[in-house]
């Protein structure tokens, strides 16, 4: 099954097809670094992405990265009403001396907690303060409860890389589809 929308502001343009089940995966934001976890979160998701996103990169990465969070987060949201799922995910995901702890509910309801610090304020020329930024943005839109969390770091792409993989991991958990009812109120999502 596949989700697609576009996404046209001021700020950005992005075209986005998500299938799920999937692993074909083709990113072109314009930022290596966000190319790279989202083709670790997709892989771990079992999720094929189609994205090509465009933004005010002469800026910064922010509205990029929070708008290719928006759209992600649309998308999973899609996917994830068209069937009762198992809801619930989470991992706890090593990366040499980084360890990322990340949990998630398809609640309906989007919030992102978010514990840590990673070591650096850069990794290249991506600021590491948009990682909490994008998660922030897609839970919000994907109606999703995340708890992430850095329990050791031992550099900025590795920590990075722990949470980008370990929300791939929980995805994959909460969007198998349910054996029963994944809800006690009646309704799912």
């Amino acid at each position: 099954m596949e989700a697609k929308l576009q996404r046209k502001t001021k700020e950005t343009e992005i075209e986005l097809v998500l299938a799920y089940p999937g692993n074909e995966r083709e990113i072109a934001t314009g930022c290596g670094f966000l190319d790279h976890m989202l083709d670790l979160l997709c892989h771990r998701a079992g999720l094929g992405i189609k994205l090509s996103a465009s933004g005010d990169v002469e800026v910064d990465y922010h509205h990029l990265a929070e708008d290719v969070g928006i759209a992600l987060g649309q998308a999973l949201q899609e996917i994830a009403k068209r069937e009762a799922r198992n809801r619930y995910g989470w991992c706890l995901l090593p990366m040499d001396g980084s360890l990322a702890q990340v949990a998630l509910d398809f609640s309906g309801r989007g919030s992102a907690y978010w514990k840590g610090t990673f070591p650096t304020q850069r990794c290249g020329d991506f600021d590491m303060e948009l990682v909490p930024e994008f998660f922030r943005a897609m839970a919000r839109e994907g109606g999703l409860t995340l708890h992430t969390a850095l329990l050791e770091t031992d550099n900025s792409h590795h920590a990075a890389e722990a949470l980008f993989k370990g929300v791939g991991m929980a995805l994959r958990q909460a969007l198998c589809p349910a054996a029963g009812d994944p809800s006690t109120k009646g309704v799912w999502l």
